[in-house]
């Protein structure tokens, strides 16, 4: 299929009811699909396609997926057709706000009760990483949310966690547990045996000051691996 032509009209050709900006100001977003979001970012499309018609063809080529597109690179995008840099940039920064406002929103419900929970509230944090990131989320006795930090990058060793400073957190904010969590950008769920030996480093200091090490989750896109689940803890 060739998604790099079109005879249709320009946006400007259109009836006025038909142009996504338009239809925004009568209808709302919920009237606009897709392309026609996308399309009032695109702002224009090229000598031979609306913005419309670009827009389609980059959800075309993506499995008219929005979280596949939410997911591709500066470089990715610039190799559509009729995006640029400055396109992409607008892309990207969106599909940014979107995660972010939706971690507010886990994050607003406060309390964690299982895997998915810390798989849903660390996956807006990790989503764009292409490298191993660990995090801590220190919760109460009710495991209501106090504080979300990010410990360490780069690779799992203790030069990059520093396992005194998990533990001070978890002291200036009051937490009586904690929940360990990184990203394994490979795919590959299965725990190292770095990670395991840091797992039982960090339990074992946390032990030392009455502080519960919950779970470990390794996050891996929309999946998780528990290291509690599994009876590693």
């Amino acid at each position: 299929m060739d998604y790099n032509h079109t005879s249709r009209l320009t946006i400007r050709e259109w009836s006025v009811s038909d142009r996504p900006r338009e239809k925004y100001m009568v209808g709302g977003a919920q009237n606009l699909s897709d392309a026609e979001l996308i399309a009032i970012l695109l702002r224009t499309g090229t000598p031979k396609e609306s913005a419309v018609d670009v827009a389609k063809r980059l959800l075309a080529v993506n499995g008219n997926s929005l979280n596949a597109v939410s997911s591709l690179t500066m470089n990715e995008l610039t190799k559509i057709a009729g995006i640029g840099k400055v396109k992409a940039i607008t892309l990207r920064a969106a599909f940014e706000l979107g995660r972010r406002r939706r971690a507010e929103v886990i994050e607003d419900q406060k309390s964690i009760g299982s895997m998915e929970d810390v798989v849903e509230v660390m996956q807006s944090r990790m989503a764009e990483t292409v490298h191993e990131e660990f995090w801590v989320i220190y919760v109460n006795q009710a495991s209501v949310i106090l504080n979300i930090e990010k410990i360490g990058a780069g690779g799992l060793t203790a030069t990059t966690v520093d396992v005194r400073l998990i533990i001070r957190k978890a002291i200036e904010v009051l937490a009586t547990g904690i929940f360990l969590c990184h990203n394994h950008p490979s795919g590959n769920l299965k725990p190292s045996q770095q990670d395991i030996k840091l797992t039982h480093q960090i339990c074992q200091a946390a032990d030392l000051f009455n502080i519960r090490v919950l779970d470990h989750v390794i996050v891996c896109k929309n999946e998780g691996f528990s290291f509690y689940a599994e009876g590693m803890l």
